[in-house]
C-alpha cells in the first residue's frame, strides 16, 4: 500500500531502490506516528471533519496499534511503504471508511516531520538523562581521588602538577557544554510542524494551536515553508549536539588509553573488563575504549554527512531528506550506547596513587618552585633563570608541595558549583 497510490504498479526495482530500508527504520517512528495520528484525528473533529462515532473508532484503533507497538508486535510488511501507509492500512481494516479519513488535511511529509521531531525530543531526554549518569560517576571519582596527583602534560611533555579529582571532574564540567549543545537541539525539536501537510499549508479550516498542545510542543513552526524547511536543519542540529558529546568521549577514551599503557599505568580495570592477545598471554587490551574512540570519531562526522546531504537543496520537499533519517538514528544509538559503557566501565577504573615517587616527574615542580620565589619577592623573569639553569646544571632539587586554592585548581575543584551548572541545564 502507498498514500500516494493512482492505480498504476511501480516496478520492483524502483520499489526497492526508493524505500530502501525505511521498513525497519520506521519502526523506531510506530509509537509517534500513533500521537500524530492522535493528535490529528481529535482536531479534524473539532472542525468537523470527523463525527464523535469516527473519533472514537479512530481512537481505539489507534490504541490498538499503539499496544502492539510497545508489545514489539507490530511490523511493516513489504507491500507498505512506511510506518505511515500501514498505520493508515490498519485503521481501514479495523475501523472501515472512518480510517480513510485519517489523512485528510495532511501530507506524509508533515506527518514524518512530526513524528521526526517527536522522536528527536524523546532522544534528546534519554541521552541527557545518560549524561547526567555519567556526569555523577565523573564527579564521584573526583570527590575520591581529589588528594592524589597525577601529571598533567601540554606536548606530550611532562608539564605541571594535576590530579585525578582534576581530571575526573574536567570531563564532568565539559559534559555541561554538551547538555547544552543538546538544550539548542531540543528548542530546535520543540516545534510543531504539523498541519505545513506538503509545505504549502492546506485550504481545510486546521487549528495548528490544538495539535500544538496534543501533542505537548512548546511552540509551532508557524510559517509551513519554513516547517517544511525545518526537515535537514533538525538532523544537523541534533549531528552538532552529538558530535559533541562525542567529542568529549573520544578524548577521554584517548586518555585511558594511553594512561592504562605500562608506560603511563595512571589507571586500570578488572582483566574482565579488557580483552587479550591470540600470541601474547600477558596482554590487557583496552578494547573497549578503543572502540569507543573510534565510534565517537565516527559521530564527530555526523554534521558533515547530513551537511553533503542536504547541501544546495531548494525550498520545498525532496526525497534526498529520506537518507538522513538511517544516519541520524544510528548516530543517536551509538551516542546512547557509548554514554552507558563509559559510565559502566568509569564505575570499575583504578587509579595508581603511588605515580609521583617516580623521579621522572620531578620536573613537574618546577613552576611551584618559580612561584615561590616571586612570593618571596624575586621577580617572575629572575626566579624563571634561576630555575632554568638549576634544571639545565642538574641542581634542581623540589619539594614536592602543591598549594593551589584558585577556583578550578588542584585545592578548589568547585564540585559543587559544577553540580550547580549542570543542575540548570536538566
Amino acid at each position: 500500500m502507498k498514500l500516494w497510490d493512482k492505480g498504476y504498479t511501480t516496478e520492483n526495482i524502483v520499489d526497492r531502490y526508493t524505500v530502501g530500508n525505511d521498513r525497519q527504520l520506521d519502526l523506531k517512528l510506530a509509537k509517534h506516528d500513533v500521537r500524530g495520528n492522535i493528535a490529528h484525528a481529535v482536531m479534524l473533529h473539532k472542525i468537523g471533519i470527523l463525527d464523535t462515532q469516527e473519533l472514537d473508532d479512530i481512537l481505539k484503533a489507534l490504541q490498538t496499534i499503539d499496544t502492539q507497538i510497545e508489545n514489539g508486535d507490530f511490523i511493516i510488511e513489504e507491500q507498505f511503504e512506511d510506518v505511515h501507509s500501514k498505520i493508515e492500512f490498519e485503521l481501514v481494516q479495523q475501523i472501515g471508511e472512518a480510517g480513510k479519513k485519517i489523512h485528510t488535511a495532511r501530507s506524509r511529509n508533515d506527518q514524518v516531520l512530526v513524528d521526526l521531531h517527536l522522536y528527536v525530543k524523546e532522544e534528546i531526554h534519554n541521552i541527557k538523562s545518560l549524561i547526567q549518569n555519567l556526569f555523577d560517576t565523573l564527579l564521584k571519582l573526583a570527590e575520591q581521588h581529589k588528594n592524589v596527583l597525577m601529571p598533567g602534560y601540554t606536548h606530550m611533555q611532562v608539564a605541571m602538577p594535576s590530579s585525578f579529582g582534576l581530571w575526573f571532574s574536567a570531563y564532568a564540567e565539559s559534559l555541561i557544554d554538551d547538555m547544552i549543545m543538546l538544550n539548542a537541539a531540543l528548542k530546535v525539536a520543540d516545534q510543531n510542524p504539523l498541519g505545513s501537510a506538503a509545505g504549502y499549508g492546506t485550504s481545510f479550516p486546521i487549528n495548528r494551536s490544538m495539535t500544538t498542545e496534543l501533542l505537548g510542543f512548546e511552540t509551532m513552526k508557524y510559517n509551513v515553508v519554513a516547517a517544511q524547511m525545518s526537515r535537514g536543519k533538525l538532523e544537523k542540529t541534533i549531528g552538532y549536539a552529538l558530535a559533541s558529546v562525542a567529542g568529549t568521549l573520544s578524548k577521554l577514551s584517548a586518555d585511558i588509553c594511553l594512561f592504562m599503557s605500562q608506560n603511563f599505568n595512571f589507571v586500570g580495570f578488572p582483566k574482565e573488563l579488557t580483552t587479550g592477545s591470540s600470541i601474547m598471554p600477558h596482554k590487557q587490551n583496552p578494547d573497549v575504549f578503543e572502540l569507543m574512540r573510534a565510534h565517537s570519531n565516527k559521530i564527530q562526522n555526523l554534521p558533515v554527512e547530513l551537511s553533503f546531504i542536504t547541501n544546495n537543496l531548494t525550498t520545498g520537499y525532496h526525497r534526498d531528506f529520506q537518507l538522513l533519517k538511517e544516519s541520524l538514528m544510528n548516530g543517536i544509538d551509538q551516542t546512547k550506547d557509548n554514554l552507558e559503557v563509559c559510565d559502566f566501565m568509569l564505575q570499575h577504573i583504578s587509579i595508581n596513587d603511588k605515580l609521583l615517587e617516580n623521579p621522572i616527574y620531578d620536573y613537574l615542580y618546577s613552576v611551584e618552585e618559580v612561584n615561590k620565589l616571586v612570593m618571596n619577592g624575586m621577580t617572575f623573569r629572575d626566579a624563571y633563570q634561576k630555575l632554568g639553569k638549576e634544571i639545565m646544571d642538574g641542581k634542581f632539587s623540589p619539594s614536592k608541595e602543591v598549594n593551589h586554592v584558585h577556583e578550578g585548581s588542584i585545592g578548589n575543584l568547585c564540585l559543587e558549583e559544577i553540580k550547580l551548572k549542570m543542575k540548570s541545564e536538566n
